[in-house]
C-alpha cells in the first residue's frame, strides 16, 4: 500500500513540465496513464545517450503506463473521455488552446467528473497578453530575468538544466497534492493552472524585491554571490578549487582567525561588515584568494571543517558520477536497467520500488480494453 494507491492519473503530456509532475505522482504510488501522440512524446527523441534512449525521457517517465492516442480521431477521443470519467487527476501541457479545441475544456471535464483534479500547464498562464504564446524553457529563463542575473560581466547565461520546466512541474505536483487533500474534505475537484513563467517568476522574488524596493540590480558574477562576500571559488596551492560561503559575521571572524590565521583582518578597513565587503568586493576576494592559495586543498578543507565554514568542491560531471553522497535508484528500460540519481526526499524506515520506463503504447491494448465503451456500460449498470 502506497500513499497514492488507487489514485488514477491521466496525463496528456510531452517534454518536461507535465511529465515531471506526473512522474512524482507515479513515484508516490499513483497509477499514471501517459497519453502520447501516435508518434510518441517528442522527448523520446531528444537524444539517444542512455542505452539508445533519451536522458530526459528515462528520468521523467518511470513507473507510467503508455498509450498512444490520436485525439483528433472520434474513437480515441471517446476512449480518453471514458478514462477521465474514472480518473482522479488529469494533467495536460499541450499548446495554448489545443486541449480545448479537442473537446476537453476544464469546465466540461468537471461536468463529466466533478471529483476530477484538472491541472493545465502552459507557458504564460490562461490570462494576460502572452497567454496564447508558445514557450520553452530558455525563452522563459530570458523573460523572467533569470538569464539577466546569470553569467559573467556583460554576457548573460542560461541555467544549464531546464529549470523553468522543472519549477513548473514541481509547482504542479504541489498543487495537485493540495487538490487531492482538499477533495478528501469537500468531495469536489478543482481546476489548477500552472505556467512556466509564473513558477519561475516566483523563484525570482529576491532579485525582484531587491530591484523594486532597493533599486539594486544584481551583477552577473558567475560563481560569486551578489549579496554575500566572500562567496565563490578559490584556487588552492595544489591547483584544486574550493568554494566557500560566509553567511554571517561570526563565520567571517572564524574564517579570518581559524582558517587564515589573521584575526585582525576582521575589522580592517573595507572588511568590517558584509555591506562594506560588498562595496569592496575586489579587495576582499583578492585577499581571500591570497590566503587560500597558500594552502593545499586537503589542508584548506580541514581548516574550513574545523571552523564550521560552509565549503564545497567544484565538481565536473565525471566527479558527480562518483560523488560520495550519491544515492541511486534502478529502473528497467527497453535498453536495460538504468541507474538514476535518487529523488531528493526519502522516508525513514521505508524503501520504494520504482517502475520501469514504458515503450510507446506498451499498455495500449490493455487500457483500450479496460476503458472500452462496452466495459464502461457494464460498470455503469452494475
Amino acid at each position: 500500500m502506497t500513499d497514492l494507491s488507487n489514485i488514477i492519473v491521466v496525463a496528456v503530456e510531452h517534454a518536461v513540465a507535465a511529465p515531471y509532475a506526473s512522474g512524482k505522482l507515479a513515484d508516490a504510488g499513483a497509477r499514471v496513464i501517459k497519453v502520447e501522440r501516435p508518434e510518441g512524446d517528442f522527448a523520446r527523441a531528444y537524444d539517444a545517450l542512455v542505452n539508445g534512449q533519451s536522458a530526459y525521457f528515462v528520468w521523467l517517465n518511470r513507473g507510467k503506463e503508455s498509450i498512444a492516442l490520436d485525439l483528433k480521431a472520434t474513437e480515441d477521443k471517446a476512449l480518453l473521455k471514458n478514462m477521465l470519467r474514472r480518473a482522479d487527476v488529469f494533467i495536460q501541457n499541450l499548446g495554448p488552446g489545443v486541449i480545448e479545441s479537442l473537446g476537453f475544456s476544464s469546465d466540461e471535464l468537471l461536468v463529466l467528473n466533478p471529483r476530477l483534479i484538472v491541472c493545465n500547464i502552459s507557458g504564460y498562464g490562461r490570462e494576460g497578453p502572452r497567454s496564447e504564446q508558445k514557450a520553452y524553457d530558455l525563452l522563459i529563463q530570458a523573460e523572467t530575468g533569470l538569464c539577466a542575473v546569470n553569467g559573467i560581466g556583460d554576457e548573460p547565461a542560461r541555467v544549464g538544466v531546464s529549470v523553468c520546466d522543472i519549477a513548473a512541474g514541481m509547482t504542479a505536483y504541489q498543487a495537485i497534492l493540495e487538490g487531492l487533500l482538499g477533495r478528501s474534505r469537500s468531495g469536489k475537484g478543482r481546476v489548477i493552472d500552472v505556467s512556466l513563467y509564473h513558477a519561475m517568476a516566483d523563484w525570482m522574488n529576491v532579485p525582484f524585491l531587491q530591484h523594486k524596493y532597493g533599486q539594486f540590480t544584481p551583477m552577473r558574477l558567475g560563481l560569486r554571490h551578489p549579496s554575500i562576500v566572500p562567496y565563490g571559488k578559490f584556487a588552492c596551492r595544489d591547483g584544486k578549487d574550493v568554494l566557500i560561503s560566509v553567511q554571517n559575521e561570526r563565520e567571517w571572524k572564524s574564517l579570518c582567525a581559524d582558517v587564515f590565521g589573521a584575526p585582525t583582518q576582521v575589522l580592517a578597513p573595507g572588511f568590517e561588515s558584509n555591506k562594506v565587503r560588498i562595496e569592496n568586493r575586489a579587495q576582499v576576494e583578492a585577499w581571500c584568494a591570497d590566503q587560500i592559495v597558500k594552502l593545499d586543498s586537503d589542508e584548506c578543507v580541514a581548516r574550513l571543517s574545523r571552523a564550521r565554514i560552509a565549503f564545497g568542491h567544484f565538481s565536473e560531471l565525471k566527479d558527480l558520477i562518483d560523488h560520495p553522497q550519491n544515492k541511486y535508484v534502478t529502473v528497467a528500460t527497453d535498453g536495460g536497467d538504468i541507474e538514476l540519481l535518487a529523488p531528493g526526499s526519502s522516508v525513514r524506515g521505508e524503501s520504494k520500488c520504482y517502475g520501469g520506463v514504458p515503450s510507446l503504447d506498451r499498455d495500449g491494448n490493455r487500457i483500450r480494453a479496460e476503458f472500452s465503451p462496452e466495459r464502461v456500460r457494464v460498470a455503469s449498470n452494475a
